[in-house]
């Protein structure tokens, strides 16, 4: 660990021959391979001055903002979204003026929160307010043990002043979500991390409930490290968009997103749930899974692979190189995606492969290639994968890895509930 304290123990524990020396020098040898194959020992010393110029300098920070931009993933959007620069727009909620950049990263030189980037894309163009809404903890210490949320009286008492704020304004942009505290890794019996709920905690949705009633369009930015199993505010929501922690440059991105400078074009990596009681819940599940519950849906709240966007894609059903290959051989598949809409826009072109009949349990799907691609309003492109035995193969009851012949169904498509198929033959 960076801060060194995982190995404060270790001469003690060689000493003691609970750490064979050995070990140590395996783990020694494999940083020194590493260091010797990028060339560190041919480099000359670091110079701390020139460090210190390209920290933080314009073109790292041109990188971060595009990371947090290809990093947004808008979740729903009912026509809100965009929106424009004009009238009275209320930002509130305890993310709103703070940039959450998560536990694992250093202090950088400087950062935006989405206040300040909805102020510096507005300008004069709109009113910009501001409320806090709730306090979700008492601290934003990741490192303290204790978590304690904030005085519920006092966030009623938020709430309040949020509404007053709110009810002068044309639309609403909440932020709300997590702190470093709230998503953090549990490492001891009084440094717990893990939550029984995957809702909102603290009076966030007493926040979001008492802006809902108001009757004013309100967009959500979640800016959380856990997925977001919020059901009430993805059933009232206008519009959601998924941000996660997106760094030191997030507030320009996110800005950007909910003004139309730029076009969401992220995916899910995971699957979000409606519930605890959902979870485990993955998309390349075996068949005899996620039967579900009494009184419950079976569904959730959004698959894996999901993401909308400002305009509209159509993907084609994938074109198979062969209908018949050998255990050895591989296929080309082909998939044709289109621009529909009218701005340009990413889309994630997605494929996924199912073995039809096997001798052990398989999953019902699993993802074997992805490509984003940008383009312009009419603009089509046809993209290209490969699928070779890797993509067929199966660990059997002798736990042999091998490609069973059968049939195996290719889908590709948006995400891995929207798929197109098609049908290839191992003999």
């Amino acid at each position: 660990m960076p801060d060194g304290i995982a190995y404060r123990t270790l001469p003690a524990q060689v000493r003691a021959g609970t750490v064979p020396i050995a070990a140590v020098d395996t783990a020694c040898a494999r940083m020194l391979a590493l260091k010797f194959r990028a060339g560190l020992f041919e480099e000359s010393a670091v110079d701390p001055r020139v460090a210190a110029r390209l920290t933080g300098n314009a073109e790292a920070r041109g990188v971060a903002l595009e990371e947090a931009r290809k990093a947004l993933c808008l979740l729903t959007n009912d026509g809100t979204l965009p929106l424009s620069p004009k009238g009275r727009i209320a930002v509130i909620g305890p993310n709103a003026a703070i940039a959450r950049l998560g536990g694992y990263s250093a202090p950088p030189r400087q950062s935006v929160t989405l206040l300040d980037g909805v102020r510096a894309l507005v300008g004069n163009a709109a009113t910009i307010v501001h409320a806090q809404g709730v306090f979700i903890t008492q601290s934003d210490d990741r490192s303290q043990d204790a978590v304690l949320l904030a005085d519920p009286a006092k966030n009623r008492a938020l709430i309040a002043e949020a509404v007053e704020v709110a009810r002068g304004a044309d639309t609403i942009i909440l932020a709300i979500g997590d702190t470093e505290q709230t998503s953090r890794e549990g490492f001891s019996a009084n440094h717990l991390g893990d939550r029984t709920t995957l809702d909102l905690i603290g009076e966030q949705n007493a926040l979001f409930e008492a802006l809902h009633a108001l009757g004013k369009p309100i967009v959500v930015t979640a800016i959380n490290g856990r997925p977001p199993g919020w059901p009430t505010v993805m059933a009232k929501a206008n519009a959601v968009l998924e941000c996660w922690y997106p760094g030191q440059e997030g507030g320009t991105a996110m800005a950007e997103a909910l003004f139309g400078r730029i076009n969401p074009g992220a995916k899910l990596p995971v699957t979000v749930v409606r519930e605890v009681g959902q979870v485990p819940f993955y998309y390349n599940r075996k068949p005899s899974t996620q039967r579900g519950y009494l009184f419950a849906e079976t569904a959730p709240l959004f698959p894996f692979g999901h993401g909308l966007s400002y305009t509209r894609f159509e993907i084609s059903a994938p074109r198979l190189s062969a209908a018949k290959i050998g255990v050895a051989g591989s296929v080309g598949v082909e998939v044709d995606v289109a621009n529909v809409g009218q701005r340009a826009g990413d889309e994630v072109v997605q494929v996924y492969v199912r073995d039809q009949v096997s001798s052990v349990a398989r999953p019902l799907l699993e993802l074997k290639g992805f490509e984003r691609v940008t383009l312009a309003p009419g603009e089509r492109r046809t993209l290209r994968f490969t699928l070779g035995p890797d993509a067929f193969a199966l660990w059997d009851v002798d736990m042999r890895e091998v490609v069973e012949p059968g049939l195996f169904t290719i889908m590709a498509g948006p995400d891995s509930a929207h798929l197109k198929t098609a049908t290839l033959e191992i003999a």
